[in-house]
Formats: structure tokens, C-alpha cells, sequence
């Protein structure tokens, strides 16, 4: 019995050291680095114009009719949670944010870019009040507005932590039709993408992206993996989708030009 207890040993300490790790180095052991990530010269950085802190009090309860209720007193629902698989999250907290403030921001930004910047969001027990319950930074992950009057009718947030990695539809931002030889040809645009999504760290998500067009020419097309952004962002989806191409004159042009 004994000699199998043996036996067993060797062959444990065996397996042990065939499938055990590499030793540890030094630098293996050292903490991660730490330094932020930062926006890189010749990329668009977002416009200090909107640093504005999102201003937000608890709701206790949420359904329709306690909705209706925060529009009329001229509060939109939302809510505010933690990334998980970017639909879904947990430690969420139901609030109440500003209608005028969210819809100042949605006008003047326009909805694409507002859901593509990160905002500070202060938790007070009153909009008044001087007492704060969270002070957050937070990426707008979807907007709902009614159909006819673009009113707001509820915003859901999600927590932007440095270490977060977070999908976000960034505008692309399409410039130099007045010199692509496509266009000045007679061709016309079409634009196959207005946003692109990537896997973002949050200090560097781009306001939006820049799309040159200005050496397109007839036939010729951009793919998401042309776009230049900071290598830090991620495509979700394959770089090989079309985001616009330069097409032939319409008919109607062409028989126009006859």
C-alpha cells in the first residue's frame, strides 16, 4: 500500500512539472501600468463646449405610470448601470434626469454625437440640494424620443470606469467631397455608414471619426478598417464592411446631360 502511495506521488510530481508555468520574472510581478490613455495629435478630441455635469436625482420607482409622471413634472426617467455585455448591466440606479438640460445637449450635439460622449453625472437628493449621493462619469448608451416632436422620453446611462472597455456607435464625419476626382467627375456619394462601432477604453472614445474622400474616384470605396482612429479602439464588427463608395452618375443625371 505504501509503495502505490509512492507510486501515486511520482507521478503527480511528474504532471506537476510538465504542465506547471514558466517561473516568475521580476517584471511579471510588477502592477500593470496605470498611466491613461490620451488622445493622439491629428485625431479629433471632443469640444470642451459640452463638459457639462449631467444633473440627476433618485427615482424610487419605475413602470409607466411613474414615467409619465417625472416627464410632466419636467423630469426625464432614466437610469444609470455598470457594462457587462453592453445591453446589460448590474448596480443599476433609477434617476431622474433634467429635461431641458438633456434636451439642450441632444439639439445642439445631435443625437449620434451626444450618445458618443462621456459626461460627469452628480446624484443629489434634490436638484438644489448640495449634498451628493454619486458623482460618476458616464458614456449615454441609448435615447428614446418620441416620434413627431423628438421629445425626450427616457435616457439609460452606463458607468465609465478607466479600465472599462465600451461599445460605442462613433459618427464618422465625411470630408473632402469638393476635391475627390469621383465627385468632380459627376459621380455622387453614397454613404453606407453614418456611425461605426467600436470597443473603446473611455478616455479616448473620438467625438467622431474623419472620412477622406478627397482621392476617391469612380467605383472606388472605403472599408471600416480604412478609418484611422487611435489604436486603442477595436472594430466589433469585420473591417471589411463598406462605410461609403463613389457610384456612376444616376440615370436621370446622364439622360439630363444628353
Amino acid at each position: 500500500m505504501l509503495l502505490r502511495k509512492l507510486q501515486s506521488v511520482r507521478i503527480l510530481h511528474h504532471h506537476i512539472r510538465r504542465f506547471s508555468a514558466a517561473p516568475l520574472l521580476q517584471e511579471d510581478l510588477e502592477a500593470p501600468s496605470t498611466t491613461p490613455l490620451q488622445y493622439l495629435p491629428g485625431f479629433p478630441t471632443p469640444d470642451p463646449k459640452y463638459a457639462v455635469t449631467i444633473h440627476a436625482i433618485p427615482r424610487g420607482r419605475s413602470g409607466r405610470i411613474t414615467s409619465a409622471k417625472e416627464r410632466k413634472a419636467g423630469r426625464v426617467p432614466s437610469i444609470v448601470f455598470e457594462q457587462e455585455d453592453g445591453q446589460h448591466g448590474g448596480n443599476k440606479r433609477l434617476i431622474s434626469v433634467q429635461t431641458n438640460q438633456i434636451k439642450k445637449l441632444v439639439n445642439h450635439m445631435g443625437r449620434s454625437f451626444f450618445l458618443s460622449r462621456l459626461f460627469d453625472l452628480e446624484v443629489r437628493p434634490e436638484f438644489e440640494s448640495d449634498e451628493i449621493i454619486e458623482k460618476v462619469r458616464v458614456l449615454p448608451r441609448l435615447l428614446h424620443l418620441q416620434t413627431g416632436n423628438d421629445a425626450v422620453l427616457n435616457v439609460t446611462f452606463i458607468r465609465a470606469p478607466p479600465s472599462a472597455l465600451l461599445k460605442v456607435d462613433v459618427p464618422l464625419v465625411f470630408r473632402g467631397e469638393d476635391v475627390s476626382p469621383g465627385l468632380r467627375k459627376g459621380a455622387y456619394l453614397n454613404i453606407i455608414k453614418r456611425t461605426v462601432k467600436y470597443l473603446c477604453p473611455p478616455d479616448v472614445i473620438p467625438p467622431f471619426i474623419d472620412v477622406d474622400l478627397s482621392e476617391l474616384d469612380v467605383g472606388q470605396k472605403l472599408v471600416m478598417a480604412d478609418l484611422k482612429v487611435h489604436p486603442a479602439l477595436k472594430l466589433v464588427k469585420s473591417g471589411d464592411e463598406a462605410v461609403c463608395k463613389i457610384m456612376g452618375a444616376r440615370v436621370s443625371e446622364q439622360k439630363k446631360s444628353k
